[in-house]
């Protein structure tokens, strides 16, 4: 017996070295290649009907961020994290857009996030309106507003709804409803002098505009809604922004006055308590301002984004005719913006729970899914660091000119530039609060330029692939779904369902190998 587990023990070593470098084995990447080319050559476009739509903005979600998130959530799972991928990579379907505004070569999120659900590009800073307008002039709003695809699917009987982890009245949120000549005239208060009266805020617009038929509503910016002489219900010396009224009792109000079932909950113990079958609205506000980043959210006062989107499909699901959501990861820009690599990177990981959440409570068959990003940011990863080298620490395969070691992250400008350079082995890297070096300073880090992914699963996510405007998302995704300005995606017979859509099981020929070599080791145990 005692040479029978000897002989199992060694054979789990081999085993365990084989699971850990099957790279080293021909046998693995042919294997690789293969299966991948017969998934594509099998793989059949969809051209099902969207009876939903679900279409989730990471902000600032560049390639280089994808990259590293995907690296750190291996690496956090004991792995060395190249080799993964996050759920959404997984997509059948992979295509680029173009973020530049009409004004700027590098955009801002009003803009682009006017192009993804208006389908029509526009200039920095204004929301849900066309180029002609002038940035901050409110009588220029004059016959420029654009209409989202929320409004386009409300239009046709179904249901819509907003999740973001920013405040709702912040710039990707409010290009679904809202129509500015400015991104910061959020609140009345944010309205110049010669604006009031004439224009209307964001947070308005919501409860009395374009916004006012939306079903789910779930972010942060409490602040916005409530009155300057009103305190925060969670931070008591927290002031509301208003002028005039507390729009969430208006809100409350209207719903009551049409028969309707409405919610509005401020903390995770009120969200939780909301049952879907007994709402027809729900209002979730989780902070005066933004919500907090993922890696320090406090569980018991702010919902997850999954948990929010798991709420959001449950509610709006009992539309016989469908949903369109927006679900915004808002933090991820901001983790980027003060340099924070590990927020940002967090984030992006939350977000990719929001994204199989919903599929696991949807179908490919009938939901379009679509993942991309309003822009990228100035956000590197560079140096040949070794394989599993953690993301978020020091290059291992060089240092600079001078002999100082770098980080495998970096950042093209940003608060984290110093002179003469800081040794980061000096410091600890992977804190949540560290800023990574930068080789421009500037206050805030500034988004990138360069072409954003965007993945796709379900009816018409075909259509994604290759490098197109961004203001073109806007209409596959509508006419996949029959609404918008062309519909002609409806007289179309209905296709049998596909399986397009949707990430395959892997099991390579190397872990076949492995397999056998346990079932061997376990019957020479037993022999012996």
């Amino acid at each position: 017996m005692r040479q029978a587990f000897w002989v199992l023990v060694l054979a789990c070593v081999f085993v365990t070295v084989d699971l850990q470098r099957p790279q080293q084995l021909k046998d693995y990447w042919m294997d690789l290649g293969q299966r991948k080319l017969r998934e594509k050559l099998n793989t059949k476009p969809n051209t099902n009907v969207a009876k939903n739509v679900i279409i989730f903005i990471g902000d600032g979600l560049g390639v280089s961020t994808v990259t590293a998130a995907r690296i750190h959530k291996g690496q956090l799972q004991g792995k060395t994290g190249e080799e993964g991928s996050l759920f959404f990579e997984n997509f059948p379907y992979v295509g680029l857009s173009k973020t530049y505004n009409t004004d700027r070569m590098v955009s801002d999120s009003a803009g682009t996030a006017t192009a993804i659900l208006c389908g029509v590009k526009t200039k920095f800073g204004l929301i849900g309106v066309d180029d002609r307008t002038s940035f901050g002039n409110c009588t220029s709003e004059e016959g420029a507003s654009v209409d989202s695809i929320l409004k386009w699917a409300n239009a046709e009987g179904k249901s819509t709804g907003i999740i973001t982890t920013t405040r709702i009245t912040h710039a990707t949120p409010a290009s679904g409803f809202a129509h500015s000549a400015s991104r910061y005239w959020e609140a009345d208060a944010d309205l110049p002098a010669d604006a009031r009266g004439t224009c209307t805020d964001i947070a308005k617009q919501m409860i009395e505009g374009d916004g006012s038929f939306i079903k789910v509503i779930l972010g942060g910016g409490r602040r916005q809604f409530y009155h300057r002489n009103e305190s925060d219900p969670e931070y008591p010396n927290v002031k509301g922004k208003r002028t005039d009224r507390n729009l969430i009792n208006q809100w409350l109000q209207a719903k009551a006055d049409m028969n309707m079932r409405a919610e509005y909950v401020w903390n995770s113990t009120g969200f939780n308590s909301v049952e879907p079958a007994d709402v027809d609205f729900l209002m979730g506000l989780f902070e005066p301002s933004h919500m907090q980043y993922e890696g320090e959210r406090n569980h018991d006062m702010e919902p997850s984004l999954a948990e929010m989107t798991e709420k959001a499909i449950k509610i709006l699901k009992k539309n016989a005719k469908g949903f369109v959501l927006l679900v915004e990861g808002g933090r991820i820009d901001h983790g980027h913006h003060a340099s924070l690599a590990r927020h940002a990177v967090t984030d992006t990981i939350a977000m990719e729970a929001a994204v199989k959440k919903a599929a696991e409570l949807t179908s490919a068959n009938d939901t379009l899914t679509v993942v991309t990003a309003d822009h990228s940011h100035v956000f590197n990863i560079g140096g040949y660091a070794g394989r599993g080298i953690p993301i978020l620490g020091v290059n291992d395969a060089e240092s600079d000119k001078n002999g100082v070691p770098y980080t495998v992250l970096s950042y093209g400008n940003g608060p984290g530039y110093t002179a003469p350079r800081e040794d980061p082995t000096t410091v600890n890297t992977s804190s949540w609060n560290y800023v990574y070096q930068s080789a421009v300073l500037t206050a805030s880090e500034t988004h990138g330029g360069e072409e954003v992914p965007v993945y796709a699963q379900g009816p018409m996510s075909h259509l994604f692939d290759f490098v197109y405007e961004q203001s073109y998302i806007a209409h596959v995704m509508a006419y996949a779904a029959c609404v918008g300005p062309n519909k002609d995606h409806c007289k179309m017979a209905p296709p049998t369902p596909t399986t397009s859509g949707g990430s395959s099981l892997e099991f390579s020929v190397t872990k076949a190998l492995v397999v056998t070599k346990m079932a061997v080791a376990v019957m020479v145990a037993v022999i012996l």
